[in-house]
């Protein structure tokens, strides 16, 4: 019967991570004949409650030396971010010069081309996939093909998503593909090729960050976290990933029919995802009977004119996406956050679409996603200006969704990160000369 261990952190980081790993360690050895470690955290930001704890880290960096491991911590951020800034600011860089683990800059390597799989492409099938090839990595690359050699361990935090339901082990891994990969399918078939990378590349080990958890999404408004972070003070870890992510769904009161990646990852026989065949052994998940929302708190500034299609519209892409960051800039950066304009997404739009926008005042504005550019994109430049509507390519292109926000907004990006420009300046320029390929709203 397949294992997952729930351990509590209320006594401490070191000792709970000592006794997951000890129970883990039951089913044999966490090194491998290298003794290299590679541990891949949820970095996708340095924004508060999006990243796993540098505390957790660091006590498992520990625990991995104390037994001789030689450790690397990699992460390839979202869009829109570089990997080598977000580690200098949420902690993982301090951590890593304490502890003595070495960093890998995903975005900043050379690339291997590999398959996406799970479906045929959109030439042969409407509902296919769009790209089907992608980038990963040659440090993952070279995960892949030397898995008798490398000790492997997935590090997410433990938070929904409004656009895969959670971002668990699974969905941690979508870090992989490179930037300009990621958004062309970033729609309804999010969930099919969230397991398409699983498939090349599936964890010795799923440890994840419990401490607290995300309710709404992933990445919720600072202004908000009384009501979107919830305390849970656990570690949830295992070596089937799927088995942990259904366990972590549980912990939100989701059951895997709620969850398309993780109900296709075991459709696909890729894990344990019937949780009657899961031996949870810790904790009791008849303790957590609140049933939590994954999608976004519909909440938004009423200066702001969202216009949806009524054909097609897409949690996974066109629509959550603008809209995280929308609430974002609007409910953190109040003083500062202008509207007056317009968001289109989806697809199926009245006729008169510019002259409606034009009668309640709204004249500029950001057209988000293919769907909504093909259809009415070029109509609402012709009436309001090339300057004034803003595309955002695929169906999720962060980096230009970002740009188009900050500029609309009047918020500006310096304004979300923490450090002097001038800091922040010498780390766009070293991912540069490193070779960094993120996509940035700069």
């Amino acid at each position: 019967m397949t294992e997952v261990f729930i351990v509590d952190t209320t006594q401490g980081l070191k000792s709970a991570v000592n006794q997951l790993f000890s129970n883990i360690e039951k089913s044999g050895p966490v090194l491998k004949s290298s003794k290299e470690v590679y541990i891949k955290v949820n970095g996708i930001d340095f924004k508060k409650h999006a990243y796993t704890s540098p505390e957790v880290l660091e006590a498992v960096i520990e625990y991995l030396k104390n037994i001789g491991g030689n450790v690397y911590v990699m992460e390839n951020s979202t869009q829109a971010n570089m990997t080598r800034v977000v580690f200098a600011i949420n902690g993982v860089k301090e951590v890593c010069k304490k502890t003595g683990a070495e960093i890998i800059h995903l975005d900043e390597e050379d690339t291997k081309t590999f398959d996406f799989k799970g479906k045929p492409s959109s030439k042969d099938d409407p509902k296919g996939y769009n790209l089907k090839t992608f980038r990963m990595p040659i440090t993952i690359a070279k995960i892949i093909e030397n898995r008798d050699k490398f000790t492997y361990i997935n590090l997410p935090k433990l938070k929904t998503h409004s656009m895969a339901r959670v971002t668990l082990g699974i969905k941690n891994q979508w870090g992989y593909p490179q930037h300009e990969d990621r958004g062309k399918d970033h729609n309804y078939n999010l969930h099919s090729k969230l397991v398409d990378v699983y498939e090349y590349i599936k964890p010795d080990i799923t440890i994840i960050d419990g401490i607290e958890g995300t309710i709404h999404g992933h990445y919720p408004p600072t202004a908000w976290e009384d009501r979107l972070v919830k305390q849970f003070n656990i570690l949830i870890g295992g070596r089937d990933t799927l088995a942990v992510d259904v366990v972590g769904a549980r912990v939100f009161g989701l059951t895997i029919d709620e969850i398309p990646h993780l109900e296709i990852a075991h459709k696909r026989g890729l894990g344990e995802g019937d949780l009657s065949k899961i031996n949870v052994i810790g904790k009791n998940l008849e303790e957590y009977k609140e049933k939590y929302e994954w999608d976004l708190l519909q909440k938004f500034p009423e200066n702001v004119k969202i216009v949806k299609g009524k054909d097609l519209l897409c949690r996974e892409g066109c629509q959550n996406n603008p809209l995280v960051l929308l609430q974002i800039l609007a409910y953190d950066y109040p003083d500062k956050f202008k509207g007056g304009w317009f968001i289109i997404m989806g697809k199926g739009f009245d006729e008169d679409l510019a002259d409606q926008l034009k009668v309640e005042g709204y004249k500029k504005g950001l057209v988000a996603g293919y769907c909504a550019i093909n259809e009415v994109g070029e109509k609402l430049r012709s009436e309001f200006g090339k300057r004034k509507v803003f595309f955002s390519g695929d169906c999720n292109n962060l980096a230009e969704t970002a740009k188009a926000e900050f500029k609309l907004s009047g918020v500006s990006p310096f304004d979300l990160v923490p450090i002097p420009i001038q800091e922040l300046m010498i780390l766009l320029e070293a991912a540069r000369d490193h070779g960094s390929k993120a996509l940035v709203p700069l």
